[in-house]
């Protein structure tokens, strides 16, 4: 009986060359498969090396609107002692921020929402600063208006003060008390009228006290300096002295007499002790420091 599964020339059978060939198929489709596989890993890589540069993108633009963010909040800071610490608390909170390493998406987010909330922040404290900016500067305008109105004040005060100064003085010259009607006769040793100067033993010196209703009435020394032509007053003693202008002055006689505001006749004696020469005399008379009349006289040989 003839074999017929083998070949008589030494060949191997039909069924392993089937099986070569279905090996090297099976070959090449994981060839193809691995070959795809290599492709969408590459592809994969490629994506996410984009993402991550989109993520480092977004962290440095994050940075420095993190950094921005700080100057803003240093622009915001001025006098108001409080204000200035809760902005340095938000600044210190940016560079905490600033410190993360944020390589995610998940941190990304979280970059995000916390300059969202500082942006926040930012938006009411300029409010509080525009405020206390706006309250300032009514307190600066109420402060201008109220140093206007003291300066207004004080010069009022001042003018009342001067018109007060003025019209104390004006009362004070208007208490004064003046005199009228100075008459200058020398007397001989008889009180007659003496008509040289070898026979004057004494000058008579009468005049009248004015009524003044606003001056101070009472007793009231009265004094008279007697000049001579040379100049000199004539005094009995250096020591006899009254107050005039703050100075002590030397007088020729005096008396008191009692001042009721009214008109009153007053006459004062100097006696002459060879103290009369040729010439022109004046007398002055004074009451209270006052100079309250003038008059000059004549002495003839």
């Amino acid at each position: 009986m003839e074999n017929t599964d083998i070949d008589t020339k030494g060949q191997k059978p039909k069924s392993n060359k089937g099986l070569t060939i279905l090996l090297i198929i099976v070959i090449i489709g994981l060839g193809a498969t691995i070959a795809v596989l290599f492709s969408k890993i590459n592809q994969q890589k490629v994506a996410a090396q984009e993402v991550q540069t989109i993520l480092e993108g977004e962290k440095e633009n994050l940075q420095t609107e993190l950094t921005n963010l700080i100057g803003e909040y240093d622009n915001l800071k001025g006098n108001n002692d409080t204000l200035n610490k809760q902005i340095g608390e938000q600044q210190e909170k940016i560079k905490k921020l600033l410190r993360y390493q944020a390589s995610n998406v998940e941190l990304i987010g979280k970059y995000k929402k916390e300059l969202s909330t500082l942006r926040e922040v930012l938006k009411s404290y300029i409010a509080q600063v525009d405020s206390l900016n706006t309250r300032n500067q009514q307190l600066v305008s109420e402060n201008v208006k109220v140093k206007t109105n003291l300066d207004q004040a004080r010069s009022e005060n001042t003018k009342i003060s001067q018109e007060k100064d003025q019209l104390n003085t004006q009362v004070q010259k208007a208490a004064v008390i003046t005199t009228s009607n100075i008459v200058i006769t020398p007397l001989d040793k008889r009180g007659k009228d003496a008509s040289r100067i070898s026979k004057t033993l004494k000058l008579k010196v009468c005049f009248t006290l004015r009524e003044n209703a606003i001056a101070k009435a009472g007793n009231k020394d009265v004094y008279i300096r007697i000049t001579n032509p040379a100049g000199s007053v004539i005094a009995y003693s250096e020591t006899e002295v009254f107050n005039f202008q703050g100075q002590s002055i030397v007088y020729s006689a005096k008396r008191q007499i009692e001042y009721e505001n009214k008109d009153i006749d007053v006459c004062i004696f100097w006696d002459n002790n060879n103290q009369l020469t040729v010439g022109e005399y004046t007398i002055d008379l004074f009451t209270e420091g006052n100079l309250i009349g003038s008059t000059k006289f004549s002495m003839k040989k």
